[in-house]
């Protein structure tokens, strides 16, 4: 326990008890508090006269001096499992297995931040830094066995992380080119002559990279799927991959799925970023059968490989909530669907007989190993 010489130790048990012990007087606990839950954690404050103990979903504010409990915090659904200090001992941290991180106030103990994290929390620590000791620092271990840290940022900090959420978000919504402008407008006059100067006075290198081409090189080998992407032209950029893909395989059979896989990526690559977007209806809506066509040949070709099976999946279901309608005016639509079906019946069934194979070796192996023992 904190204090000017103080000898005193704080301990927390299952079996309900938080106890204070004097080194000097080991025989027995020198004071006992009694709680009705098994005590998670204790955390002893910095006047050395409160500790905080947390048993099941609550937290104890106990007075040594007075030898009472002076506040009981319930602001969790599920067991208290850590605590900590924060600010310099003017603010308390607690992690439950609800998930949630909270923090408190020192005087009346009200919540004052909080945050939630996916899987229940086991510990957390606050870490400081710089001769302030500001908290700089959250590491939070969760039950699923990861350890999330997250970091405050200084001001300079901040404006940055700003500018690039910005600039992501533009990237987006397919307006970067105009953020690009609007940020050139921003800077001062002379910067690019200043930076140049910076350059041509660099000393003790033995090679120089001239880089200065680079990012125009790079727009300019931009295919067009991707450029489409970036500037928010799904339909196109679905077009455009899949010309791609044809004219980079175009004899590929559906039992050479392996082979063609390297000629695959950019509509792969192009339909998952349009899942993640949440941007599969737009780019599929708004067809006939011409263009209809070559996505469900693509399906049709690729929805058996396990790669790209969930993808494959998604689309076709996105193709039939939007099409289902027209599937009785056009024979074309509709013939391309039924194959498509066949295809996913087939391997259907093909999955359940490996089950009933699979089902009837469990049934065997019993029996060869009582018979052959190891060998099994």
């Amino acid at each position: 326990m904190p204090g000017n010489g103080s000898n005193f130790l704080v301990s927390g048990s299952y079996d309900q008890t938080v106890r204070i012990w004097d080194p000097r007087a080991s025989e027995r606990a020198v004071m006992t508090f009694k709680h009705t839950g098994a005590v998670e954690a204790v955390l002893p404050m910095p006047s050395g006269t409160t500790i905080l103990a947390s048993a099941e979903n609550q937290i104890a504010v106990l007075d040594v001096i007075a030898a009472k409990p002076l506040h009981l915090i319930k602001n969790h659904q599920k067991t208290v499992t850590a605590l900590c200090l924060a600010s310099n001992g003017s603010r308390v941290v607690s992690g439950s297995l609800d998930g949630h991180m909270k923090v408190f106030e020192t005087t009346g103990w009200n919540v004052v931040a909080g945050s939630k994290y996916p899987s229940p929390i086991l510990s957390l620590a606050i870490i400081t830094s710089g001769p302030a000791r500001e908290d700089r620092h959250v590491a939070v271990g969760l039950s699923s066995g990861l350890l999330s840290i997250k970091t405050r940022l200084s001001g300079a900090q901040k404006v940055r992380e700003r500018e690039r959420q910005k600039e992501m978000t533009a990237l987006l919504a397919g307006t970067i080119d105009e953020h690009d402008r609007k940020l050139a407008k921003k800077r001062p006059r002379g910067w690019e002559k200043r930076f140049r100067g910076r350059d041509s006075t660099v000393q003790d290198a033995d090679i120089i990279i001239d880089d200065s081409n680079r990012s125009h090189n790079k727009k300019k080998n931009q295919p067009e799927w991707q450029l489409d992407l970036h500037r928010g032209r799904y339909r196109e950029a679905l077009d455009h991959a899949l010309q791609s893909d044809i004219h980079n395989n175009p004899t590929t059979t559906t039992k050479n799925t392996r082979s063609s896989s390297s000629s695959t990526n950019n509509t792969l690559t192009l339909l998952t970023a349009l899942h993640h977007r949440s941007s599969l209806s737009t780019a599929l809506s708004h067809r006939d059968e011409l263009t209809l066509q070559p996505i469900l040949d693509w399906t049709h070709k690729h929805i058996t490989h396990p790669t790209f099976t969930p993808l494959c999946v998604d689309v076709a279901m996105h193709i039939l909530h939007l099409y289902a309608r027209h599937l009785g005016r056009s024979e074309s639509l509709e013939s391309q669907v039924r194959r498509l079906h066949r295809r996913v019946r087939v391997e259907v069934e093909r999955a359940q007989q490996a089950c009933l194979v699979l089902g009837m070796l469990s049934l065997c192996v019993p029996e060869v190993g009582g018979e052959g023992g190891g060998a099994a």
